[in-house]
C-alpha cells in the first residue's frame, strides 16, 4: 500500500492531467466517486477508510477550488448515489435538494468527508458535470453529460484501485452532409 503522501501526490497529478485532457473550465462540474476500501485493497463497500477520504477529498478541493471548478462527490447506493455540493454551486442550475447527510456508511467515506470539508454542503439527487474521475468502479456516468468519452487517466490505479475517468464531447448531428467544428471531434 502507498504512503498517503504518495497517494496524495498521484491524485494531483491525475487529477490536473484530467483537467487539461477534458478542458474543464471555470464553473463546471467535476465528478469523483470513489471507494476508499478499493484504494486500500479490500472490495468495494467493506472496509470503509475515513483518512482515504478526507485524503481524497481535500486534494480534489486544494486543486479544484482554485480553478473555480466545483467538486460533485457522489455517495454510494444506499443514500441513492446522491452528491455532495456546495451551495453556492447549488444554485447556477434549478438542483433539487434532498435531505441526507452521507455518513460512513450510508453514503461512504468520500461523500462524508466532502459533507465535513465543503463550506456549506448540501446533497443533491443528481447533475450532469463535464467530466469525472471513478476511483474504484464506482460508476460515475450517470452524472456526466451525453455523449460521455472515456479518458485514460495518467494512472491505472490510486492505492489498489482502478481509475477511469470521463469527459464529454458536443453531440454531432447532421449526418454525411454535416460540417464540424474542429474542437467537436478532437481526439484526446
Amino acid at each position: 500500500m502507498q504512503t498517503n503522501e504518495q497517494l496524495q501526490q498521484d491524485l494531483s497529478s491525475v487529477l490536473l492531467d484530467l483537467i487539461d485532457k477534458t478542458n474543464l473550465k471555470k464553473g463546471d462540474f467535476f465528478i469523483l466517486g470513489g471507494s476508499s476500501s478499493e484504494v486500500i485493497g479490500e472490495s468495494i463497500g467493506q472496509a470503509t477508510n475515513e483518512e482515504i477520504g478526507d485524503l481524497i477529498v481535500s486534494t480534489c478541493l486544494t486543486i479544484l477550488n482554485p480553478l473555480g471548478i466545483h467538486l460533485a462527490v457522489q455517495g454510494c447506493e444506499h443514500i441513492n448515489r446522491a452528491l455532495t455540493i456546495e451551495r453556492a454551486a447549488s444554485q447556477q442550475q434549478p438542483f433539487d435538494l434532498v435531505s441526507v447527510v452521507p455518513r460512513p456508511h450510508a453514503g461512504g467515506a468520500l461523500a462524508t468527508a466532502a459533507y465535513q470539508l465543503m463550506n456549506d454542503p448540501v446533497e443533491i439527487e443528481h447533475l450532469i458535470a463535464k467530466a469525472g474521475l471513478d476511483i474504484g468502479d464506482t460508476h460515475i456516468g450517470m452524472h456526466v453529460k451525453h455523449v460521455q468519452i472515456p479518458i485514460r487517466p495518467l494512472l491505472k490505479e490510486l492505492g489498489c484501485a482502478h481509475l477511469s475517468a470521463l469527459g464529454t464531447r458536443p453531440k454531432l448531428i447532421g449526418g454525411e452532409r454535416a460540417q464540424y467544428a474542429p474542437a467537436s471531434i478532437k481526439k484526446k
